[in-house]
């Protein structure tokens, strides 16, 4: 039986480390890059090979992919540390990655992208960058040699418990529109279960929980499940907009926030129209019991309750 382990860029992160979990419950080795490991080991326990190194250096991304069957690439900069880092590492990094696994022989590669990018639209809403490196990784992943495969991840559900404050939903933008969402434990179980397949070469998979919800929507479930009242509010996008053209000198986060909830907000109407299909896919070509947004609103809400009574 071949020693050689699945490398997960990106593994301690908050996709990451489900795909990482899901590949041990599988009994796959696995391995993961962190610049430290004692933080990865926390968060990943001591199944996992933990090589401490860095992304952006070249000699690590080489000496990181011996004894590797298999890579997952979940590298992500968005948030406030290592936004100013995001070309470095989800564009430089990954091209790296890409071509010194082939040099090294590695065949099988899972690629994490935005759920879908579509430059007209992006272009319509006045983001044309927005996903421009996502769009360049899987035009090069397209044209390569590998055995790949490019899972578009959409929001997890935790969106919705981000903007939850005091008994209120208070959106920019007011996201009345539905967006597909999915729990954090199903992209993991989906994942895992991909790169080890050998039947999904050239695939572009979209992952959609059950159904799609807009935050109006959410708001009426979590009074319900909870029996605690929680009201919906509209905040105008523009000023979130002030605040990222403002705070831009200083850090590009609040930018990069503001291009994600002009997203959030106009997500394509035929992307929500498949959502059904997309998810019957799942069904029928994994092996996971999807979490509903309903679960994760009655675990997490609830338990919080709990805490606080």
């Amino acid at each position: 039986m071949s020693s050689k382990k699945i490398m997960v860029f990106g593994g301690t992160g908050f996709y990451g480390r489900q795909v990482v979990k899901s590949l041990l419950d599988l009994g796959q080795s696995v391995k993961v890059m962190s610049r430290s490991s004692q933080k990865a080991r926390q968060i990943l326990g001591e199944q996992v090979a933990i090589f401490e190194g860095d992304v952006t250096n070249h000699s690590d991304i080489v000496n990181s992919l011996k004894d590797v069957k298999a890579i997952v690439l979940c590298l992500s900069a968005v948030n406030f540390k290592l936004i100013r880092k995001r070309q470095q590492i989800e564009r430089d990094a990954v091209l790296d990655i890409m071509e010194e696994a082939e040099k090294a022989g590695i065949e099988r590669l899972v690629y994490f992208s935005g759920y879908e990018m579509r430059p007209e639209v992006l272009k319509t809403l006045k983001i044309p960058d927005f996903g421009s490196i996502m769009m360049e990784i899987e035009g090069e992943i397209k044209r390569s040699a590998f055995n790949w495969t490019i899972l578009g991840a959409p929001p997890s559900f935790e969106v919705f418990f981000a903007f939850l404050r005091n008994g209120k939903l208070a959106v920019p933008g007011g996201g009345k529109n539905p967006i597909p969402t999915v729990s954090p434990f199903d992209v993991g179980k989906i994942a895992a279960q991909t790169v080890l397949r050998t039947n999904l070469a050239g695939k572009r998979i979209r992952m959609p929980g059950p159904q799609a919800n807009s935050f109006p929507e959410v708001a009426k479930k979590m009074s319900a499940i909870t029996g605690q009242k929680v009201k919906h509010i509209a905040i105008p996008i523009t000023a979130i907009r002030i605040v990222s053209i403002l705070a831009y000198p200083f850090t590009p986060f609040p930018r990069f926030l503001y291009k994600s909830l002009k997203l959030l907000n106009n997500f394509p109407e035929d992307l929500i129209e498949k959502v059904p299909d997309d998810h019957q896919f799942l069904l029928e070509n994994f092996d996971y019991e999807p979490i509903t947004l309903e679960r994760a609103i009655q675990e997490k809400l609830i338990a919080e309750q709990a805490e606080d009574s």
